[in-house]
């Protein structure tokens, strides 16, 4: 999941700190680059495909970096951070929600890590008086937390245990991590403050948050060690009567194969990348997977001459367009599938489902399914009978191309379109009401009925625009859309606005 680094950069981090041990002098911002670079380093080698970004903050807060996977260049950009003006928590803390909702939107889980020396500020706008004031703030600004966005916050506290200010910050820290969902925790070195005491803290940190899932995918009595990214998270939801948990196991054991068409896009809990663990690379998998040694020097051994079972899932699937299904714990299933992002490079993906036997309904309970053959030879042979429960036959609104206007310029791109079409009069007359009609429907079902006497406005001044060489059915159709746009039965969903007939178009 992606992650925020928010460091405190107010003058209470350049207070100085002796190390006992070497009598040198540290500011504490010194100590926490430290320690941010060794989540970094950490990630760099257990989760490459994370995406990382840093915000520092005082009494106003700054992106210094956006979202990347280039670790360097964060580690560069920490070391050009300098100091400003007092802490305001609530600053930073609506940096972070523009920034996840901008880049992610409000649905993917995010890790948000809060470094500071554990003061919670002066004045109004210091963490005590914030929290003490949730009750009395206007609904126009609510305060930031809990997130807009699933989010697992921790506090890095770059302070001794004994520090004044930390003893006054701890539980209003802590409160914070409560009033968020409980999703994290609040950190502090153990012992003296000193680089090793915060590198060994942000360390305990990043195992217990980025550790890698390492497991084992089988198929009958082929076997391949691999790695999820990103880590699946462990499935918990409160029902009437019970809590429902579930964890993924280190075993995802293939049960048989499906056609895409019969699987369709069904719901999904998570989705991962699956990738072979790479031999002689040195990765540090666990204890209880094992990964088998093989006679000849790991040192000489040419992964790309290896036998592969993830290349040889991945290209079957991709090939025969099919699917996996996967049983990953007890009664919790999911399936593997070959996913391109381009037309030159695919991966192979898992899309794990919701905890249950009929978590695709079409598909019947899961733990039924069989051989089809055998179904087959139970109809007598007849191959047309489908072995699934029947899915609707219309076409889904979900599964058509959709109006998506959150931003100005898609209002604008659908506009354009529409008059790039109207001049190429009349061999575009057909796609020309096609996107009107299109863009007249979305606009009604939004309720931006604004919208349609604007295009008939748009339309009349683009009459007066036309070149000299322009075709004349070009002027008659744009008036023609205009004066339909503004009679009041254009507001019906069913309606449909069809072309002028006109001697230049073949309206049969």
């Amino acid at each position: 999941m992606p992650i925020v680094i928010v460091v405190d950069v107010s003058l209470s981090m350049t207070r100085p700190v002796t190390i006992l041990e070497t009598g040198e002098v540290f500011q504490r911002q010194h100590l926490a680059i430290h320690g941010i670079n060794t989540i970094l380093d950490y990630l760099a080698v257990h989760s490459k495909l994370e995406f990382v970004a840093l915000v520092a903050f005082s009494s106003l807060y700054e992106i210094v970096s956006p979202f990347t996977r280039d670790f360097d260049l964060i580690k560069a950009k920490l070391q050009q951070l300098e100091e400003f003006d007092k802490t305001c928590i609530e600053t930073a803390l609506h940096g972070v929600n523009s920034l996840v909702l901008e880049e992610w939107g409000s649905i993917t889980p995010c890790q948000v890590i809060l470094v500071t020396d554990g003061t919670p500020g002066v004045g109004s706008v210091s963490l005590k008086n914030l929290l003490n004031t949730l009750n009395q703030r206007e609904p126009a600004s609510p305060f930031p937390v809990p997130f807009s966005f699933p989010a697992k916050l921790s506090v890095m506290c770059i302070s001794s245990q004994d520090d004044v200010g930390l003893q006054v910050g701890l539980p209003l820290y802590q409160k914070l991590v409560d009033l968020n969902g409980g999703e994290g925790g609040v950190y502090i070195p153990e012992g003296n403050l000193s680089i090793k005491s915060v590198q060994a803290m942000f360390q305990k940190h990043a195992e217990l948050n980025f550790a890698s899932f390492y497991g084992v995918l089988k198929c009958g009595h082929l076997c391949s060690q691999i790695i999820l990214s990103p880590v699946p998270q462990p499935f918990s939801k409160p029902n009437d009567f019970e809590s429902v948990k579930r964890s993924i196991t280190d075993t995802i054991e293939i049960l048989g194969f499906l056609d895409v068409a019969d699987v369709g896009s069904p719901m999904a809990y998570s989705r991962h990348l699956v990738l072979p663990i790479a031999s002689g690379k040195g990765e540090s998998v666990p204890t209880g997977v094992k990964v088998e040694a093989d006679s000849e020097d790991e040192s000489t051994v040419d992964d790309s001459k290896m036998p592969s079972f993830c290349v040889l899932l991945h290209g079957a699937l991709k090939v025969e367009n099919m699917v996996a299904l996967c049983l990953l714990a007890d009664e919790w299933y999911g399936i593997m599938y070959s996913w391109a992002d381009s037309k030159k490079k695919s991966n192979l993906m898992l899309t794990i489902f919701e905890p249950g036997i009929s978590s695709v309904p079409w598909l019947g309970e899961l733990d039924k399914l069989g051989p089809r053959d055998d179904f087959i030879a139970a109809n007598n042979g007849d191959e047309s009978i489908s072995p699934f429960p029947l899915k609707p036959t219309e076409k889904r609104s979900y599964s058509q191309n959709t109006v998506v206007w959150i931003r100005q310029a898609g209002l604008q791109a659908d506009i354009l379109k529409i008059l790039r079409h109207a001049r190429k009069l009349p061999e575009k007359t057909q796609h020309f009401y096609k996107e009107l009609n299109r863009v007249r429907r979305a606009a009604l079902s939004f309720g931006f009925i604004e919208l349609l006497d604007g295009l008939a406005a748009i339309f009349e001044r683009e009459c007066t625009l036309l070149p000299g060489e322009a075709h004349p059915d070009c002027a008659l159709q744009l008036t023609h859309a205009a004066s339909i746009l503004r009679k009041p039965y254009s507001r019906d969903l069913k309606y449909n606005i069809t072309p002028l007939r006109t001697k230049f178009i073949n309206n049969d």
